[in-house]
C-alpha cells in the first residue's frame, strides 16, 4: 500500500483528492495538513511515501516547505499540485527537490500514476507543461557560466529526448527497442556527466546548457 499524505491549505481540495484515492486499490491517504508547518511535522511523525504538496499557501508556502524538508532530511518523495500560472513555482519546487508536478485538474489516472511513479522512485514530469517551465528555466539561467560536462553519447541523448518528452523508461525501451536495463544505464550515465540526481534536473541541466534543443 502506498502512503500518501495531502497538503493543501483548502479543505475542499483535499476532500476532493482524499475522495479520488478512495478508488485506488493500492493507495492510502494517512495523513492531511493545511500549511507548510503541518507538512514538516507530518513528515517527521508519519510513514509517508509520497508527499502531495500545494504551493500556494499561507504562512510556510511550499517552496520553503520542499527547502526545510531538504535540510533537515527528511523529505519524502514530493508531488507538487500546481495550477497553470505558476511556472515559475514549479521551477523553484523542482530546484528546490521536488520529484514531480501536476495541475490540479487532472484524472483519477494520472494522479495514481503520479503518486505509484514517485512511490516506486521515479519523477514525474507532465509533457503539457514542460516546454514552458523549460522556457522558464532558460530565462532564469543563462548557459554563460556554467561548466560544460563531459558530452553525451547519441544514445545518451536520444535517451534524454524521450525522458524531456515524459517517457518513462519502459516506455523509451519500448521506443528505441532497448532493454529496460540499458535504459535505466543510459539514463545514470546522463546523471553522472551532468552532475544531477534525476531526470527532472538532467533535463533541466541539458537546456541551460544547451544539450537539448527548445521548442520554437
Amino acid at each position: 500500500m502506498i502512503r500518501v499524505a495531502l497538503v493543501d491549505d483548502q479543505h475542499l481540495v483535499r476532500k476532493g483528492i482524499r475522495s479520488l484515492l478512495a478508488f485506488a486499490d493500492d493507495v492510502e491517504v494517512v495523513a492531511e495538513g493545511s500549511d507548510g508547518d503541518e507538512a514538516l511535522a507530518l513528515a517527521e511523525n508519519v510513514e509517508i511515501d509520497v508527499l502531495l504538496l500545494d504551493l500556494r499557501m499561507p504562512g510556510r508556502d511550499g517552496i520553503t516547505t520542499l527547502e526545510a524538508l531538504a535540510e533537515r532530511g527528511i523529505a519524502p518523495p514530493v508531488l507538487v499540485l500546481t495550477t497553470f500560472d505558476d511556472d515559475e513555482l514549479v521551477l523553484q519546487a523542482l530546484r528546490a527537490g521536488a520529484r514531480g508536478y501536476l495541475l490540479k485538474d487532472v484524472t483519477l489516472d494520472q494522479l495514481v500514476g503520479a503518486i505509484r511513479t514517485l512511490a516506486y522512485g521515479g519523477t514525474l514530469v507532465q509533457p503539457n507543461l514542460t516546454d514552458r517551465i523549460f522556457r522558464a528555466a532558460a530565462v532564469r539561467d543563462p548557459v554563460d557560466g556554467l561548466d560544460r560536462p563531459e558530452p553525451l553519447t547519441a544514445r545518451e541523448l536520444d535517451v534524454l529526448r524521450l525522458a524531456a518528452a515524459g517517457y518513462s523508461n519502459g516506455e523509451i525501451a519500448d521506443v528505441l527497442h532497448l532493454a529496460a536495463g540499458t535504459v535505466k544505464n543510459h539514463m545514470t550515465n546522463v546523471f553522472l556527466k551532468l552532475g544531477v540526481r534525476d531526470r527532472t534536473r538532467a533535463v533541466l541541466r541539458a537546456l541551460d546548457l544547451g544539450i537539448l534543443e527548445r521548442s520554437p
